[in-house]
C-alpha cells in the first residue's frame, strides 16, 4: 500500500497524484485528499480515503462506487461545476483561444428521461437491468437511479420482464435504450443476437406481451418497431414530433432548454438561418420563431419526423429539410447561400468539413453546439481563422455527476 496525495483532477474524473514515478490515477477521490491504495499500473486500487477533502459529500446512489455512471457524485456542487468549466477552458486553450466562459448550468437530479439499461442474467437466472461497473463489464444491478427519471425508475421491473425472452441466445447482450416521451415509455433493443436468426417468433410475442404488460408507447429491435400502442412523441419549440425508434433525443429536458435558448438568442436577426445535424428538428422548431430555416441531417428517419413535425405546428417560418450526409457531402457556401445564421450540433466526431465550409459563408453568427469540448476547440479554430469570434462559451452539465461536459459557443465575424 502506498500514501499519496491527490494533486488534481483528470478529464475522466479520476484524482490524479503526481509522484516521482509519474501520475497515479485514483478513482472516487478529490484534490486535496491523502489516501491509501496498491498501485498497479499508474492506477490506485483499493483505495482507502486517510484525510478528506472538505468538499467531499454523501453520494445519494445505492450503487456507488460499484456503478460506473457517476464518478464524480462525491464531489460538492460548487468546485464539480466549476471543474467541468475548467475542462472546457482548458480544451480551448489547447487551440490557443481565449473567450468569456459562462458558469456551468447545472441540472438537477431526477430529471435525466433517456437511459440505456444492459440486460443480462443474474446468478438465479432470473433477468437483470442495470449499468456496467467500473472498468468492467460486469452489470451493476440498478433498483434506484439519482440521475434518471423517476417514472423510468418506476418500471424497471416490467422492463426486467420484458428483458427475458431477449436472452433467449446466450450470446445476446441486450441493451434496452429507454425514453420518456410525451406518450409514455419507448424502448429500442439493440445488442440482441442475429448470426443465428435474431429472435424467435416465439421470443418476439414474448416482448410484445411484456410490453404490453408494461405499457410501452413502442417497442422496437435496432430501430424496427415490432408493437406500437402510441406515438412516441416529443415537444420541440411549438412542435410535437413523432420520435423515429431508435432516434437520437438530448438526455436531460432542462439542458436541452439551456442550450436551445442561447441558440435562439444568438440568431435574433437573422433572415435565413442553416441547422446542421438537425436531427428530428430539437433546434429547427424554436429557431424558425425567429426566421426560416433550411435543416440538414444524416438521418432519413430524422428528417421524415421532423417535416412530420412542421404539419403539427402553427405560426413558424418557412423549414425546409434534406437528409444528407454531412460528413461526406457537407453543405457549401452555394448551397447556405442568403444564411446569415448557422447552428451546428454535431457528434462527438465533430464536425471539421462542414466547419470548412461554414468558414467559407458570409453568415455573420454561428452557434456551435458540441457534446466534446475537444473536437469543438478545434472546430472553433477554424472559424476563428476564417475571421469569427468566439464571443462566449457556456458549459452545460447535462450528465449529471460524470466528467462528460457539453458546450454551446456563440461565434460573430
Amino acid at each position: 500500500m502506498q500514501t499519496l496525495r491527490i494533486d488534481r483532477m483528470g478529464g475522466q474524473g479520476d484524482g490524479i497524484a503526481d509522484t516521482p514515478s509519474g501520475p497515479v490515477f485514483a478513482p472516487l477521490t478529490l484534490p486535496g485528499e491523502t489516501v491509501r491504495a496498491q498501485v498497479v499500473e499508474g492506477r490506485a486500487e483499493a483505495v482507502e480515503i486517510v484525510e478528506a477533502s472538505p468538499d467531499r459529500i454523501a453520494a445519494v446512489s445505492p450503487q456507488y462506487g460499484d456503478c460506473g455512471g457517476c464518478s464524480l457524485q462525491h464531489w460538492a456542487n460548487r468546485p464539480y461545476l466549476a471543474w467541468k468549466r475548467e475542462q472546457v477552458r482548458q480544451a480551448l486553450a489547447r487551440e490557443r483561444i481565449e473567450t468569456e466562459i459562462e458558469p456551468t448550468v447545472a441540472v438537477p437530479a431526477g430529471s435525466r428521461r433517456r437511459l440505456a439499461l444492459h440486460a443480462r442474467r443474474g446468478p438465479d437466472g432470473r433477468a437483470m437491468l442495470g449499468f456496467k461497473a467500473r472498468r468492467s463489464w460486469r452489470l451493476v444491478e440498478v433498483r434506484e437511479c439519482p440521475v434518471a427519471d423517476p417514472r423510468i425508475m418506476r418500471a424497471i421491473p416490467a422492463l426486467a420482464e420484458l428483458a427475458e425472452p431477449l436472452l433467449e441466445h446466450p450470446k445476446s447482450a441486450p441493451t434496452l435504450h429507454v425514453t420518456w416521451t410525451l406518450t409514455g415509455l419507448d424502448v429500442d433493443v439493440t445488442g440482441v443476437e442475429r448470426r443465428f436468426g435474431g429472435l424467435s417468433r416465439d421470443a418476439q410475442m414474448k416482448a410484445i406481451a411484456a410490453a404490453g404488460r408494461a405499457d410501452l408507447a413502442r417497442l422496437s429491435l435496432a430501430g424496427e418497431t415490432l408493437v406500437m400502442a402510441r406515438q412516441p412523441q416529443v415537444a420541440f419549440g411549438p412542435a410535437t414530433v413523432p420520435l423515429p425508434a431508435g432516434g437520437f433525443l438530448q438526455a436531460v429536458p432542462d439542458a436541452e432548454a439551456a442550450m436551445v435558448s442561447r441558440a435562439v438568442d444568438a440568431v435574433r436577426g437573422a433572415r435565413k438561418i442553416a441547422d446542421l445535424f438537425c436531427g428530428a428538428g430539437t433546434f429547427t422548431f424554436p429557431l424558425a420563431t425567429v426566421a426560416p430555416v433550411i435543416a440538414a441531417d444524416a438521418s432519413k428517419a430524422g428528417i421524415e419526423a421532423l417535416k412530420a413535425g412542421v404539419r403539427s405546428a402553427k405560426g413558424l417560418k418557412a423549414i425546409t429539410a434534406e437528409a444528407r450526409d454531412l460528413f461526406r457531402r457537407p453543405l457549401t457556401p452555394f448551397d447556405l447561400k442568403g444564411c446569415d445564421a448557422v447552428v451546428f450540433d454535431p457528434p462527438r466526431a465533430g464536425a471539421v468539413e462542414q466547419t470548412a465550409q461554414i468558414a467559407g459563408t458570409k453568415a455573420a453568427v454561428v452557434v456551435g453546439v458540441s457534446c466534446n469540448p475537444q473536437t469543438f476547440a478545434r472546430d472553433a479554430r477554424v472559424l476563428i481563422d476564417a475571421g469569427f469570434r468566439l464571443e462566449r462559451a457556456t458549459p452545460v452539465d447535462q450528465f449529471l455527476w460524470s466528467a462528460h461536459v457539453e458546450l454551446v459557443g456563440i461565434f460573430r465575424r
